[in-house]
């Protein structure tokens, strides 16, 4: 749930303003709440001196909380094409569409919001449009790479081009601001057309109904998938609200293929079996979504009988394990069968996220100063600074929510000065 901000001369920039779902509010609470984000009570408090709110792209983890802590804030939003018609899709549920000024922005340019500029730097990620940005004050330029990972051969968009980031070489970063999700992991990441040969290989024997589980953001994970039901004759078809408003916004903005047509979700009951592929929320075990609905067989829109195939297509994130084991356990006992990472070869999932060779090259092409490690736990933090020191970065910073990091003139970090928290929202 990130929320990340930047200060400078008694004004304040915000990146991203992002959700987790089914969290506990305090760490040793037994009790979750359905959507979480941090208490932005110390920014909310001092709204006139947030000069505008920047978003990397549009992972609920980055945009989701916006809609609802928009009223808090009352400044200008700044992010790219596809994430502006995501969010906006959000802010229209909520009735804000028509109030909050949002500004498109392109690759390589620059906006002056307040005292910073910001200019946005393209990569790859699983979403169309991830950005990374410089953001330039009088005491130093600031590079924030949000989530990223260096994809040769991305599902959508351009692949990785590492030429941009080189060239910082030379812009004397002061801090690099840098994504530690993957940061424990050895080695290169795999990228989004190794998935789709994995699920393609996964699913063209199968006879009978493939139910695949993903994340509803992974727009480059569903065209992947809109190619396989085009190789394998099956038709393919989307249940779960924010899987098609994910799709709808990848159509508005050109990012879906003309040529992968998608079928109502209430047609495939009228379909021989081994033509249906269906793609559906629910992946983390959530208990309202529709895998969980599948598993108990009170789906409206499909059944599955024994010996159909549901491929869990995203990563088990940590505290979910009881859940979605629950989830296999029930389609086993009605003799359905499961495919999980662990399970097979197959590449049926790749993260997004950079490992720990991807975190070197990318350090030694920028050449920062400081490293400031974020998006991860502290384990994951402390790896990412492990990386930057043997990468050759002079200087790590390593700290917890609430921190806050000094870059100029002096470098430090004053330990929770911040008081934060987190806070459950209302869909």
């Amino acid at each position: 749930m990130n929320m990340n901000l930047y200060g400078h001369d008694g004004q304040w920039l915000m990146v991203d303003c992002g959700v987790s779902f089914n969290e506990p509010l305090k760490p040793d609470d037994i009790h979750t709440a359905e959507v979480v984000s941090a208490d932005p009570s110390f920014i909310a408090e001092q709204k006139e001196r947030l000069a505008g709110i920047v978003i990397t792209h549009a992972h609920e983890d980055h945009v989701g909380a916006l809609p609802f802590l928009w009223r808090r804030f009352k400044c200008p939003v700044y992010t790219t094409a596809f994430t502006a018609e995501v969010l906006r899709r959000k802010l229209a549920q909520v009735g804000l569409v028509d109030e909050v000024p949002v500004i498109v922005v392109k690759e390589n340019e620059t906006q002056k919001i307040g005292v910073f500029n910001v200019s946005w730097l393209a990569l790859t990620h699983s979403v169309p449009e991830p950005f990374a940005m410089t953001i330039d004050t009088p005491a130093g330029r600031i590079f924030h790479t949000g989530d990223w990972k260096i994809d040769k051969r991305p599902i959508i968009g351009e692949g990785f081009s590492p030429a941009r980031f080189q060239a910082l070489a030379k812009e004397n970063i002061l801090a690099m601001v840098c994504d530690s999700t993957n940061a424990l992991r050895d080695g290169h990441s795999a990228s989004e057309s190794d998935c789709y040969e994995g699920l393609l290989a996964a699913i063209a024997p199968e006879k009978g109904r493939v139910v695949v589980g993903c994340f509803s953001s992974n727009v480059a994970r569903l065209v992947a998938l809109g190619r396989v039901a085009k190789a394998t004759g099956r038709y393919l078809a989307l249940i779960g609200r924010s899987l098609t408003n994910m799709v709808g916004a990848a159509k508005a903005t050109g990012y879906w293929p003309d040529d992968l047509p998608l079928i109502e979700s209430a047609h495939l009951g009228y379909l021989p079996r081994e033509e249906v592929l269906a793609v559906v929320t629910g992946s983390q075990g959530e208990p309202r979504a529709t895998l969980n609905r599948l598993a108990a067989d009170n789906c409206f829109d499909l059944s599955l009988d024994a010996n159909d195939l549901v491929i869990f297509s995203a990563m088990m994130i940590p505290g979910n394990e009881t859940a979605i084991m629950r989830l296999v356990e029930q389609f086993k006992g009605r003799k359905i069968r499961t495919l999980q990472q662990q399970d097979t070869d197959l590449t049926i999932h790749v993260s997004g996220h950079p490992c720990r060779d991807e975190l070197s090259q990318l350090y030694t092409w920028v050449q920062p100063e400081l490293a400031v490690p974020c998006h991860g736990e502290p384990e994951h933090l402390a790896a990412n600074a492990q990386v930057a020191k043997l990468s050759h970065v002079p200087r790590q910073l390593v700290g917890r929510n609430g921190d806050l990091y000094q870059f100029a003139p002096q470098v430090s970090i004053r330990r929770q000065q911040v008081k934060t928290e987190r806070i459950a929202l209302s869909r």
